[in-house]
């Protein structure tokens, strides 16, 4: 979609961390645009930035240098509360490890965030997250612990819950890293339904063949960016990849 507004907008993004007295540099001035609708993955070595790159995104935490706008909002700008209010509408996001509450039952997981939020009245959110449930292929085990239910059904579950409010953006850290090769094929086309029906994922992986699968891929290597598939492969000029 060339002419439609790019809901995420990541401009000649830097990101050191300290180490004693000095800065190390995991991200060396990142940019490009995701449209909504888009289904993207990025990729590179463990080390690179990917993670990193997606906690920007999140606002999970801010760049040294440069801008990150996500559908209008300038997401590095924000403090914390904010932050948290407009997470909770705005993006739904999926962890390698899920992070279910083991305490609460799935279903109770997945009506956790719209009781945080409030965007549905009281007596919808349960039948919102049911229907969730449903949709993901686990009405059948809603009052059940994460205990109880397998790594792929927790996933599953984490996807639910990251449907919650409807966000127009899904980002996925790793989300297949500790699911098998069948489990792994099942999230995947669950994450290619949703973008079927309208939603923005971008995946961090390190899994090729599942990125070979996805319309766009983008190359980190050493906090750059090194490969937009949606353009020309390229290796950005005067920089030296190791």
């Amino acid at each position: 979609m060339p002419n439609a507004t790019p809901i995420v907008q990541v401009r000649d993004v830097h990101k050191s961390f300290p180490l004693g007295d000095q800065q190390i540099p995991v991200l060396r001035g990142v940019t490009f645009d995701v449209a909504p609708g888009e289904f993207v993955a990025i990729v590179g070595p463990s080390g690179n930035g990917k993670s990193t790159l997606l906690n920007m995104i999140t606002g999970i935490d801010h760049p040294t240098a440069g801008e990150v706008v996500v559908n209008g909002r300038a997401v590095h700008t924000m403090g914390e509360d904010e932050l948290a209010a407009w997470r909770g509408r705005e993006v739904g996001v999926v962890f390698q490890f899920f992070q279910l509450l083991p305490a609460l039952t799935l279903l109770q997981n997945v009506v956790l965030p719209m009781e945080l939020v409030k965007r549905w009245p009281k007596a919808e959110r349960k039948p919102r997250a049911m229907a969730l449930l449903e949709q993901v292929g686990l009405a059948d085990q809603a009052h059940k612990l994460p205990s109880q239910v397998s790594g792929g059904q927790q996933q599953r579950a984490a996807i639910a819950r990251a449907l919650a409010n409807d966000p127009p953006l899904i980002v996925a850290d790793e989300p297949t890293g500790n699911l098998d090769a069948t489990t792994s094929d099942e999230v995947f086309e669950l994450f290619s339904r949703l973008v079927d029906r309208g939603k923005t994922l971008i995946m961090v992986t390190h899994s090729r063949s599942l990125a070979e699968r996805v319309p766009r891929v983008l190359e980190i290597r050493n906090g750059l960016l090194v490969r937009d598939s949606a353009r020309a492969p390229h290796i950005a000029r005067n920089i030296t990849v190791q």
